[in-house]
C-alpha cells in the first residue's frame, strides 16, 4: 500500500476544468516529483494533495486513512508537511523562533509559548537539530529578514521539518534561487531524502530529474507520463516536448 496516495481527483472552478481525472500515489521512503508546463495544473493539484482546495469528486488518503476535505491544519496533524513557493516565515523573528513554533509541543500549546522557553527546554534543542540539519547551524539567533534568499528556503524547509512529518511536500523549491543557492539545496534535499518521503514540485527538469525516484507529468490537467527519470527521458512525448529538451 502507498504511503500516499490520490485517486481519480477533479477539480474545477466554475466552468474550468482544472483537474481530471488524476490519480498519483507515492511510496513511502521515496523522493517524488511532479512537473509539467505552466498551465498545466500541476499546483492546482499540489493544492488539492496538500488541502488547500477540495476537489469536487475524488479521493486522497495517507497511511491508509481518508483525508479528502480535510484543512491544512488537520491533514498537517497527521504528519503531512510543507513548504510555500512564496515563502511563509515570521520575519521578525529569529530563525529559531520560526523553528519552534512548528514544534509539536510548542505548537499545541500555542504561540506565547516561544518567548518562554530558555535553551535548555528540549523544545529549543529539537529546533536547534533542525536548524543544523538544514545548514543553519550557528544562524539561530538572526532573524528571518537578516538571512539571505536561499537560507530563507533552507528556514521554511526546517519549519516544515520540525513539525516531525511522515511526509514533506515540497512547492517550487528553487524558486528565486540562482546556480549556488540550487546546487546547496539539492544537496540539502539528497540529505533529506535519506530519512523523510518528499513530493516536489518544480520546474527545474535537471534539479528534479537528478533527485527523484519517480516523476509524474501533468499536462491539460491530466498525469501524461509516470516511471523513473531514466524512463521518462525515453517517454516520445516527453522526447517531443520542451520538458524533454530540458530533462
Amino acid at each position: 500500500m502507498a504511503l500516499f496516495e490520490a485517486r481519480h481527483i477533479h477539480k474545477r472552478f466554475g466552468d474550468q476544468v482544472v483537474l481530471e481525472d488524476i490519480s498519483l500515489a507515492f511510496q513511502e521512503g521515496t523522493m517524488n516529483g511532479i512537473m509539467g508546463p505552466n498551465g498545466a495544473g500541476k499546483t492546482t493539484c499540489f493544492n488539492v494533495l496538500t488541502g488547500r482546495f477540495s476537489p469536487e469528486r475524488g479521493s486522497v488518503s495517507f497511511a491508509g486513512a481518508d483525508i479528502t476535505g480535510l484543512k491544512p491544519r488537520e491533514i498537517a496533524r497527521r504528519g503531512i508537511a510543507r513548504s510555500f513557493q512564496i515563502m511563509n516565515l515570521f520575519d521578525d523573528y529569529s530563525a529559531i523562533e520560526n523553528v519552534l513554533i512548528a514544534v509539536p509541543e510548542v505548537r499545541e500549546k500555542g504561540f506565547n509559548m516561544v518567548q518562554q522557553l530558555n535553551g535548555g527546554s528540549s523544545a529549543m534543542d529539537k529546533a536547534a537539530e533542525v536548524l543544523r540539519k538544514v545548514g543553519l547551524a550557528g544562524r539561530e539567533q538572526e532573524n528571518a529578514a537578516a538571512l539571505s534568499y536561499g537560507e530563507r528556503r533552507a528556514l521554511e524547509i526546517a519549519v516544515a521539518l520540525a513539525a516531525e512529518p511522515r511526509l514533506l511536500f515540497l512547492d517550487e523549491p528553487t524558486s528565486g534561487l540562482g546556480a549556488e543557492g540550487t546546487a546547496r539545496l539539492f544537496d540539502l534535499i539528497a540529505e533529506l531524502k535519506e530519512s523523510y518521503t518528499i513530493v516536489a514540485i518544480e520546474h527545474d527538469m535537471a534539479f528534479l530529474f537528478g533527485l527523484a525516484d519517480r516523476i509524474s507529468v501533468i499536462h491539460w490537467g491530466q498525469v501524461i507520463a509516470q516511471g523513473t527519470p531514466d524512463e521518462l527521458r525515453a517517454n516520445k512525448w516527453v522526447q517531443a516536448s520542451n520538458l524533454g529538451k530540458l530533462a
